[in-house]
């Protein structure tokens, strides 16, 4: 365990000079659309709380677990200016090995875009695609740790221009069932882009290195968790290169581009809570303090920065629907259905349940 946790440390050190960019900056940023409704009621990130849903391999590969055998995800999301993505996961847990795999395949669809020349002439419609197909394996480790490891393969269309690449998500998790505590360490996009759109130079990845903490409560049916994302890095504040220092908007006021000590510290935090209602209803919400500072209307901040979710869980099914809202007016739906394969077919041995 120990040389594990030198190793991640060791990748860690040597991609943190390629990755100090942070709004706009890397290559294939769809891999940080969230993935599955629990996800993005979760606010996109946390690297520590031990779920139900086969999706938290995708926020922490060190979080797929053997209860998660023969599981079956298909998600939809209905996002931004008529943009849609979907994801598909299946889980399979090899007791001879002791190990649980998962694959899962994410393409994101612009629907079709009109094609013009330099003049405005227009010349058909294209349609543009980002896809990612992703393998995970966790293994636990004296009962109490669980690391992992994810390699995907990551592929985008614009027309004519192509682009692959090729990174891995490493992730270590440790749970105590007496206590309720849970915590999780994660790096993220690991890796390069092996082949770019036209004849620039390679560009970065989104890395992110993440660490997290959840907490079940004794006696009430409630999870609480924080996450701090790009923890290598304390100021993350998104540098307009269209903003002018002191520029007078409506009202009189001027703005600044300067964020406080304490609002730069915040900015790294992703609060959640799920709550979770008789034995078959999950509440999840979640704050994202990031997304809130940067995207909200400076007047009509409203809900920027929340989601919410609600998830319906019985023996055979999973049900969830999750709403994240980034400005006041614009949100976005996510849907997802999990289906055990086992329990309906009988394929394989049901692993057993997570359980406190």
């Amino acid at each position: 365990m120990q040389k594990i946790a030198v190793l991640l440390f060791c990748l860690c050190s040597l991609l943190q000079a390629r990755a100090q960019v942070l709004g706009g900056k890397s290559v294939f940023s769809f891999l940080d659309l969230p993935l599955s409704p629990q996800v993005t009621a979760l606010g996109n990130m946390n690297a520590a709380m031990q779920t139900e849903d086969i999706s938290a391999a995708t926020l922490n590969p060190a979080l797929l677990r053997p209860s998660m055998h023969t599981h079956l995800q298909v998600n939809y999301a209905s996002y931004f200016a008529g943009v849609n993505y979907s994801h598909m996961m299946f889980g399979y847990h090899a007791p001879s090995i002791n190990t649980t795999f998962a694959t899962s395949l994410q393409f994101v669809n612009y629907g079709n875009i009109t094609q013009t020349d330099a003049s405005g002439n227009i010349e058909g419609t294209f349609k543009p695609s980002d896809l990612s197909w992703q393998v995970t394996a966790s293994r636990t480790y004296k009962e109490r740790w669980q690391y992992g490891l994810t390699l995907k393969y990551i592929h985008s269309r614009y027309q004519q221009y192509r682009s692959s690449g090729f990174s891995a998500d490493f992730g270590l998790a440790y749970r105590d069932t007496a206590t309720g505590w849970q915590l999780g360490l994660v790096a993220k996009n690991m890796g390069a882009q092996f082949k770019s759109y036209g004849a620039d130079d390679k560009e970065p990845l989104p890395f992110d290195l993440q660490v997290g903490v959840s907490k079940k409560l004794e006696h009430v049916p409630l999870q609480l968790s924080a996450t701090l994302h790009h923890i290598y890095q304390f100021n993350i504040n998104y540098a307009d290169p269209g903003f002018e220092e002191g520029q007078v908007i409506e009202n009189g006021d001027t703005l600044s581009n300067n964020a406080g000590a304490v609002d730069k510290v915040f900015r790294h935090f992703v609060l959640a809570a799920q709550f979770t209602v008789g034995k078959h209803v999950e509440l999840t919400a979640a704050y994202n303090h990031l997304r809130r500072q940067e995207l909200a209307l400076l007047q009509q901040k409203g809900m920027s920065g929340f989601s919410f979710g609600v998830g319906v869980i019985v023996a055979r099914l999973q049900l969830r629907y999750a709403r994240s809202f980034y400005q006041n007016s614009t949100a976005f739906n996510h849907f997802g259905i999990n289906i055990p394969l086992n329990q309906w077919t009988g394929l394989g041995t049901f692993g057993d349940k997570i359980g406190w």
